[in-house]
């Protein structure tokens, strides 16, 4: 199983960025998906969750109304589109999968809100 994250980068307060995790080694389409994030000094935490099908999604209180999870079976890849970024929101962002009891994880892709 591999994760590969792309999308990071340096933005302003107020502007937006979408996430891709490029997925390989399991039947994509079969998993729901997942993005977190681990801000410098706290723990890791769940920012959004995506059903197999894409047919569910669940965010973190302090990203709904901004950020956005979907997915492309086709394409194997999930997406998280943040819009309305804020300073709190810089962390590295990492993308999760649980393939036969077992966690997965990417290299993480870092997001900086600044002016």
């Amino acid at each position: 199983v591999q994760l590969v994250e792309s999308g990071g980068g340096l933005v302003q307060p107020g502007g937006s960025l979408r996430l891709s995790c490029a997925a390989s080694g399991f039947t994509f389409s079969r998993y729901g998906m997942s993005w977190y994030r681990q801000a410098p000094g706290k723990e890791r935490e769940l920012v959004a969750v995506i059903s197999s099908l894409g047919v569910i999604t669940k965010l973190a209180d302090s990203v709904k109304g901004r950020f956005t999870i979907s997915r492309d079976n086709t394409k194997s890849t999930v997406y998280l589109q943040m819009n309305s970024l804020k300073p709190e929101d810089t962390a590295v962002y990492y993308c999760y999968a649980r393939y036969r009891d077992r966690d997965y994880w990417g290299q993480g892709t870092q997001v900086t809100v600044s002016s």
